[in-house]
């Protein structure tokens, strides 16, 4: 059974930085990225990241909310996703999940079978 477990959240103030990370047990065959999603109280769950990872140095994709803000990478080595996030601000405060995505379309959707329990972003101003 695949598991994903995300790490790193915590409280910072506005305009600090977290480092998100994302253990995976496998990758599934038919999966080809994986992806940061958040949902803060109230709303919708928001796509924040994706990386393609059926190539090395695959391309990522991000939400405007967040673009030079964040960065997503991946340790193929050690099955781990990150999430860099710097310059937060209050309304980066939300649960963030990992997932494995199929395709952009289901990126976009939010839909996959593969999620993380969440880690939570608390960020004050």
């Amino acid at each position: 059974q695949v598991q994903l477990v995300e790490s790193g959240g915590g409280s910072v103030q506005a305009d600090g930085s977290l480092r998100l990370s994302c253990a995976y047990s496998e990758t599934p065959y038919s999966m080809n990225y994986l992806a940061w999603f958040r949902q803060a109280p109230g709303k919708e769950l928001e796509a924040v990241a994706s990386i393609y990872i059926r190539t090395a140095g695959g391309n990522t994709f991000y939400a405007d909310s967040v673009k030079g803000r964040f960065t997503i990478s991946q340790d193929n080595d050690n099955n781990t996703l990150f999430l860099q996030m710097h310059s937060l601000k209050p309304e980066d405060t939300a649960m963030y999940y990992c997932a494995f995505i199929s395709s952009c379309s289901a990126y976009v959707r939010g839909d996959s079978s593969y999620w993380g329990q969440g880690t939570q972003v608390t960020v004050s101003s």
